[in-house]
């Protein structure tokens, strides 16, 4: 991990093709990722690690028995938590915050986060009111490399011949 990116918070993902993704895209971004149990696939799963091809030996990844192990870690206003329920867009999360937390792909955030960090939701706009809601490993591509753009387009880019913007 690079110091400064953003971390990178699945809560009890369901899906193991999603988050072999969002492993993928932690590699690159050389973001933290951290999981929060009970998930629903096995992380033995193929389905979980094919997306993530032969990347899983640059992951940084961070396996948590429950929330409460995470959070202590962080401040409150470090935290963002993202949701289709959100009020404030995502390009509205301060440049100082740290993690950043997505919930179920099924049934998103537990309520009990919305009452104990009510002003720390974001979302990412839709614009067709038929579509519900965005694949869960697009939505953490879209906020991540934000959090990383809002920090500057040259952050810690020495430390990768590879860095640049697409």
């Amino acid at each position: 991990m690079i110091p400064h990116h953003p971390e990178i918070c699945l809560f009890q993902p369901e899906i193991p093709q999603n988050t072999g993704n969002i492993a993928r895209l932690a590699a690159a971004s050389q973001s933290r990722l951290h999981l929060i149990a009970p998930f629903g696939f096995s992380t033995e799963d193929k389905q979980l690690r094919r997306p993530g091809l032969d990347y899983w030996p640059f992951v940084d990844i961070e396996v948590h028995p429950n929330w409460e192990t995470l959070q202590s870690r962080f401040a409150p206003h470090e935290i963002a938590f993202f949701s289709k329920k959100g009020v404030r867009p995502y390009t509205e999360m301060e440049s100082t915050t740290r993690l950043l937390v997505f919930g179920r792909e099924t049934s998103g955030l537990p309520e009990a986060f919305w009452r104990q960090y009510p002003d720390r939701f974001f979302s990412i706009p839709i614009f067709h009111p038929g579509v519900r809601s965005l694949n869960l490993a697009n939505a953490v591509s879209i906020v991540v490399y934000h959090a990383l753009l809002t920090k500057g387009p040259h952050v810690d880019s020495a430390q990768s011949p590879h860095s640049q913007l697409v």
